[in-house]
């Protein structure tokens, strides 16, 4: 087979060409391929590694915005905000003021494609949003997220919840960071959520003091339909917890 000249140089000083040694046509497709085999290996790793960097910024990003908001509602009622002195549609109301609102999902009749559905229920009678799901990309129960809902100017999905349960008051703060028209939609991926304290401070879900732990609520192996609602502060905290995401 001929040999392909791919270059040739000429001597300084007026001296002859003297040719490149070239590649057979062979070689060089051979070499094409072994390139494609690594891009097609190494591509789908950098892409996942450069989202979950997104996702990373987008979650600390979330977490200064909410924590600004509450600290200045904080200054403007004088008090530290509680748990106890709102029900949900009170702290909604009232908290939203503190944001740039791109769309206002309100609380009783969202609109789905934007925000979390309320028209469906489980087997349970909650509402449900099947378009979420749990760490470990089971169904997950959404109805922990949707007492209330907007979008901020930056595409956050800011949600209200305010439990009631064997007769206490709690106030939870979730951000979908990327909005729901974006994948993943999965707890403890780009869904995170907070808790604001008896004593008004703001926690990361999953810190001591806060209502679920990462033992169980932020787990690979968990078939909890709230498993990842916890992973909030290790995803804060733990350098490597991007790298390992199921």
């Amino acid at each position: 087979m001929k040999k392909l000249i791919i270059a040739s140089n000429r001597l300084g000083g007026g001296g002859k060409s003297a040719p490149l040694l070239g590649f057979t046509l062979a070689e060089v497709l051979i070499t094409l391929g072994i390139i494609g085999v690594v891009a097609a290996m190494t591509m789908p790793v950098l892409i996942q590694n450069n989202r979950n960097k997104e996702l990373h910024t987008g979650l600390k990003t979330a977490y200064s915005l909410i924590s600004q908001a509450l600290n200045k509602m904080n200054t403007d009622k004088g008090d530290v905000i509680k748990p106890e002195d709102y029900n949900t549609v009170f702290f909604y109301d009232e908290y939203k003021k503190y944001f740039k609102i791109l769309y206002d999902c309100s609380i009783m009749t969202p609109n789905p494609s934007i925000c979390l559905e309320r028209g469906i229920k489980d087997e349970n009678g909650l509402y449900t949003d099947n378009a979420y799901k749990t760490f470990n990309n089971n169904s997950a129960a959404s109805h922990m997220l949707d007492d209330g809902q907007f979008v901020i100017t930056n595409g956050i999905l800011i949600m209200i919840e305010n439990p009631q349960e064997d007769c206490r008051k709690r106030l939870f703060i979730s951000v979908d960071i990327n909005g729901k028209k974006r994948l993943p939609n999965r707890l403890g991926h780009d869904v995170f959520t907070f808790q604001i304290s008896e004593r008004g401070k703001l926690l990361p879900m999953g810190v001591e003091g806060s209502e679920y732990s990462e033992e169980e609520y932020c787990s690979t192996t968990s078939t909890n339909n709230l498993n990842g609602i916890a992973c909030t502060a290790k995803a804060l905290s733990d350098k490597n917890y991007w790298k390992n995401l199921p």
